[in-house]
Parts: C-alpha cells; structure tokens; sequence
C-alpha cells in the first residue's frame, strides 16, 4: 500500500480562507510530489431570471467568468512560487457544491482542500456551508483549513 498524495484539489474563491486553503494545498503538492488542481467555481445567480419567465437556464454576469478565471491563474501561478511542480487550473459555472462534486467524480483525487469561512450555526442554517457540504458528500478525504488566530502584539 502507498501512502501520501498523488493528487491533490483545491477550491479557491477569492476570499481569505480559500488564499490560506491554496497554501496549504500547494505546501502538501509540494511535500509529496502531487499534482495540483486548482478549482473556482464561477456562481451563477439564479435572481437574474424572471420568476414569470419559463424555466430558462439562469445568466452568470458578464464579469463573473473572467474574475474567477483570473483567481485561478493567479493561484496556479503562487502555487508554483510556493514549489508545487505539477499544477493546473480550472474555472467552471454553476453552484460551487455541485460543480466541485462533478470535478472529483469526473478528476478523483486523494485529497480535497477548501477554506472555511468561520461561519455561526445560525448563518450555516441560512446561508449554507460549501466546505460542510463538501465534507459529507465528496468522494475523496477533505482538509477544511480554518482561519489563522492571530496574536496580539507585546
């Protein structure tokens, strides 16, 4: 049996937990000579379609695809600086959980790294959790990477 990682995902969105979720994952491709995906996954807003209107499929804005395709670029590129050899990235539309989920049915991996956002159970129960749903539904192990404490200054 082997151990450690030969391929290893990260879901990036542009926010500071994902940021620290990619330095994790490019420091782990790096330690184990994995390969690295990077993933974001470009929302589509469903508010955009008229609730009178046929179900047509919803509009993603104009700027949305390009902002996440930059994200992606733009980590593939500190990924590398951090010493991962072997990245790659993608950008798709759709909702993040779904979209991911397919990615790793369609790319298996041995390890999914996501950032947590820190958020209260109240705000989980209204807004959901990505990484939450992640951790229950994808095929592969989840790192969720929490957000540094910082320390206060002497």
């Amino acid at each position: 049996m082997t151990t450690g990682f030969h391929a290893i995902v990260v879901a990036i969105d542009g926010s500071a937990p994902a940021t620290q979720a990619l330095t994790t994952a490019a420091d782990l491709a790096r330690r184990y000579a994995a390969r690295l995906t990077v993933v974001a996954i470009a929302p589509i807003h469903p508010a955009l379609s008229m609730p009178t209107e046929p179900m047509l499929p919803p509009i993603v804005g104009e700027s949305e695809r390009p902002r996440y395709r930059a994200l992606v670029d733009a980590a593939v590129r500190d990924a590398r600086a951090a010493g991962a050899t072997a990245v790659d990235g993608v950008c798709e539309e759709g909702a993040p959980v779904d979209e991911i989920l397919l990615f790793l049915e369609k790319h298996p991996a041995d390890l999914l790294v996501v950032g947590s956002r820190g958020l209260s159970t109240a705000q989980r129960l209204l807004l959901g959790s990505v990484s939450s749903a992640l951790v229950h539904r994808a095929p592969c192990p989840v790192l969720v990477v929490r957000p540094m404490a910082t320390t206060p200054s002497s």
